[in-house]
């Protein structure tokens, strides 16, 4: 579908959600004041930390996105889509980060200029590592492929792995396999 592909990224996330409540904390170690260590801060965002800051930054972005247009997807709570004529945007959150996918790139556009002036973000530009998930495009030939060796090498290299033998494939290769031996389930 050559679809478009952009990344953005959400500054300060925690720092966007809106307080409903008093919370109040310990001065941070290090940061006392002389003579008043005994004294509270009442806070005036959410920080990152506090088990209701997530939840805070997605009500705010879902109530937000809705406003413009989007509808959330049954399926994962965390997609949207917007469509116009035969044009759309599927747009994803995962905390901070956002990809967006369209068949139009002035759509895209919009979008993005909107999502920045609503909510401090750094546009990120075409998307080319997602989650550990790094993203190879060929445009001319229409190909989009997905890998996570960078991730794997980092996984290999933590355990001290970096010099295991690859293996095509964990099982025998001679192995037949049959529906016979799938484990089954008493309904």
């Amino acid at each position: 579908m050559d679809l478009k592909l952009y990344q953005m990224d959400v500054r300060t996330v925690f720092l966007n959600g809106e307080l409903n409540e008093e919370i109040y904390m310990d001065q941070p170690l290090g940061f006392e004041t002389q003579g008043q260590e005994r004294k509270v801060c009442k806070l005036k965002r959410y920080i990152y930390g506090l088990k209701q800051a997530s939840r805070q930054w997605n009500v705010k972005f879902h109530q937000a996105i809705l406003k413009d247009g989007f509808t959330m997807m049954e399926e994962d709570h965390c997609v949207y889509l917007k469509r116009s004529n035969n044009s759309f945007i599927i747009l994803s959150l995962y905390v901070n980060d956002i990809l967006i996918v369209g068949n139009n790139k002035e759509m895209i556009d919009t979008t993005k200029k909107w999502l920045s002036s609503n909510i401090e973000m750094k546009d990120m530009g075409e998307a080319s590592y997602v989650l550990g998930v790094k993203i190879i495009r060929d445009c001319a030939k229409r190909l989009l492929g997905l890998t996570q060796e960078t991730y794997i090498k980092k996984m290999l290299e933590r355990y001290h792995m970096q010099d295991s033998k690859p293996m095509d494939t964990p099982v025998d290769k001679s192995l037949s396999l049959s529906c016979d031996m799938c484990p089954k389930t008493l309904e």
